[in-house]
């Protein structure tokens, strides 16, 4: 691989590490009960169960990404996670036209982008720059 195809894969890494390790599992450590009130609105199964299960998912995944640690395997977990969450808490299909479906509908599209990104991630070598598997 040349030089540069790893720092992008080290920088990809990183971003996307970085994105489910912040506004992802420390985020929603700090705004537990409104995260968990938010997903009971949603009528997200096993609320409580499934909450706990997300921030260890994020949380483990994302740093094994940005360390290159079986980022491809936390990548696909990581995929798969974010259409489960895409299904129950951007459910544009069951609101009322109107500000709320259509910031539903951004956060539907923006996801289905990151779980592309997951997937491909998923399918790469995490590059030279990375723990060995």
């Amino acid at each position: 691989m040349s030089n540069i195809t790893d720092i992008n894969l080290l920088i990809g890494r990183i971003i996307i590490g970085l994105y489910f390790l912040l506004p992802g599992a420390i985020a929603k450590i700090f705004n537990y009960e409104f995260i968990f009130n938010y997903m009971l609105d949603h009528e997200v199964p096993m609320t409580n169960v499934a909450l706990i299960l997300t921030i260890a998912i994020q949380f483990i995944c994302s740093i094994s990404i940005i360390l290159g640690w079986h980022s491809k395997v936390s990548a696909f977990i990581l995929a798969v996670l974010t259409i489960i969450i895409n299904y129950y808490m951007h459910d544009f299909w069951d609101m009322s036209a109107g500000l709320q479906q259509e910031h539903e509908l951004q956060n539907f599209i923006k996801n289905t982008g990151i779980i592309a990104g997951l997937l491909i991630l998923s399918a790469a070598h995490p590059g030279k720059y990375s723990i060995k598997n």
